[in-house]
């Protein structure tokens, strides 16, 4: 079953000190602590409306604005955010002012619906009511995720690790369709769909097929179905199971992530920084999406993956190698804290070390193989050069090679296809071929080759891994030494040079703290489960 595989490596090769890593990690509860308490006090509009999305609530009004959007705005100009939906949705529902949340939704909309703030018996009677009807909800996941099981007990699974990963996205879901089964033949085990620029900005979900997006396509409930069942096709012709992989991420990370388990994805962008630092998202919002969202994917089994190879976009990758290790420590508290076991962790990090540099193979290595020490039972994503892609499509298949046999020495679960053609063009369907050539040939030549690999215990690879760790556990002391921990580090440009402060950023406005009176199925259900 999924839920058995784990982390490539086999033994220990870098000797790092047992205490410098548990110190580590001990920093990393230390910093993450404080920003699941500030989560745990606060709700978001997209938290209540992916509750309301596992009620059942979906569609759209005429001017395609969801019907969680119209309910949930209508709620919170009544009776504000801070007490949730759940109460005064379910309790008109009670008291009869429509036969169904959908009803209910329309008649808000219309003006025509009023809600309370419901006391005694009758808080009592809706809370019964919207925690059956949102375990409704759950219920379902929980099937998909058995479902997701059975597939891969009867029809095989990909036959080792790395799982070799690659991007499809046209903007039109019925393009996007054949484009990820033919990649599925070539050799993809995953297939992501990269979202159309700037949804994750959008506070609302999209409904429906959509056939139009800007370099990608849209992240919705009917596309996720749609690519599921062409995966679930392609996963029967070829003998394996095809993963399917989108992003929860930005103003709407906990209704997409809901969304995501209803439709059975596997494996969803899901980072506890990523919105906050490139999209310019709310810290606090970020963070208590961000849980909510990793709630659900742990009970549906969804593999998470984090984006600290950004962070390598913007910031140089020698200087700046410990903040990657830093975010991933963070990352792996946040999601072991929020239900997530260590085969869904798919950390991030990156071959963004600019090649012209003496011994820089040397040292991605070194920090591949700190990734992988530090989190042996994890499926870590391995992201190829793009930073320093440029536009020579024969260098660039070169480097591609290369990020592709650090994969294979160091150990990697999953390895995103590197293009050739990187930051030039949008990569045409011979390219990926050609990319998939590239990793296949590298895989099978290498075969166990990591299990040959050990670099000299005193050499240049095992003291540069050290030397990042001992780096990270520095900036992790100075975050504590912070008033406000993570949120002062993030506000003063700490990862990826981007400054961020706790008090702006989009989104603000959908945030509420939660009064003495707050309820939330949701969040009562998934919680009673860890």
């Amino acid at each position: 079953m999924v839920e058995e595989r784990r982390g490539s490596v086999s033994e220990p090769k870098l000797d790092l000190d047992p205490a410098t890593v548990r110190r580590a990690r001990s920093l990393a509860r230390k910093v993450g602590r404080p920003i699941v308490e500030l989560a745990q006090a606060h709700t978001t509009v997209s938290v209540e409306r992916a509750m309301l999305r596992l009620a059942g609530l979906g569609g759209a009004d005429a001017d395609g604005t969801p019907w969680v959007n119209r309910l949930a705005d209508a709620v919170r100009a009544d009776v504000g955010l801070e007490h949730g939906l759940a109460l005064p949705v379910w309790d008109a529902l009670v008291r009869g002012e429509a036969e169904d949340l959908e009803t209910l939704a329309q008649k808000a909309s219309a003006g025509s619906a009023r809600f309370r703030l419901p006391n005694g018996k009758d808080a009592t009677r809706a809370a019964t009511a919207s925690r059956r009807s949102v375990n409704q909800g759950i219920l379902r996941i929980d099937g998909r995720r058995r479902e997701r099981e059975r597939l891969v007990k009867r029809i095989g699974d990909a036959p080792r690790q790395p799982w070799i990963y690659l991007i499809v996205a046209t903007g039109d879901i019925h393009e996007d369709i054949p484009q990820a089964q033919q990649a599925a033949r070539e050799g993809a085990d995953v297939i992501a769909v990269i979202r159309s620029t700037g949804q994750s900005l959008l506070d609302y979900v999209p409904e429906g097929a959509t056939r139009e997006g800007f370099a990608g396509t849209y992240a919705t409930q009917e596309n996720f179905r749609l690519m599921r069942a062409a995966l679930d096709e392609s996963s029967k012709e070829l003998g394996r199971y095809v993963r399917l992989t989108n992003y929860a991420s930005g103003l709407c990370m906990p209704e997409i992530a809901a969304l995501a388990g209803l439709e059975r994805l596997d494996m969803m962008l899901n980072d506890s920084m990523y919105g906050i630092l490139f999209r310019d998202i709310n810290p606090v919002r970020t963070f208590v999406d961000q849980r909510f969202s990793r709630q659900v994917h742990a009970r549906a089994g969804i593999i998470i993956n984090t984006g600290e190879d950004n962070y390598l976009t913007t910031d140089d990758a020698v200087e700046a190698a410990h903040t990657v290790t830093t975010s991933q420590l963070l990352n792996e508290y946040f999601a072991k804290e929020a239900g997530l076991q260590d085969w869904q962790l798919g950390l991030g990090h990156a071959f963004e070390i600019d090649p012209d540099l003496k011994d820089s193979f040397r040292m991605e290595l070194a920090h591949a193989l700190l990734a992988r020490e530090l989190f042996p039972d994890a499926p870590l994503k391995w992201m190829p050069p793009t930073r320093h892609m440029t536009g020579d499509v024969f260098r660039g298949y070169l480097l591609d090679g290369f990020f592709n046999l650090a994969g294979a020495l160091t150990g990697q679960g999953i390895l995103l296809v590197g293009m050739m053609t990187e930051a030039v063009v949008t990569p045409w369907i011979s390219d990926r071929d050609l990319a998939l050539q590239n990793v296949r040939y590298v895989l099978d030549a290498a075969g166990a080759l990591h299990e040959d690999f050990r670099p000299a215990p005193d050499g240049f690879i095992a003291t540069r891994a050290r030397q990042v760790l001992g780096e990270s556990i520095d900036l992790l002391d100075r975050i504590v030494e912070h008033d406000h921990g993570l949120l002062d580090a993030i506000a003063d440009g700490t990862f990826g040079l981007m400054k961020r402060p706790a008090d702006a950023g989009r989104g603000l406005e959908g945030v509420a703290e939660k009064s003495s009176t707050y309820y939330n199925p949701a969040t009562e259900i998934l919680e009673g489960e860890q």
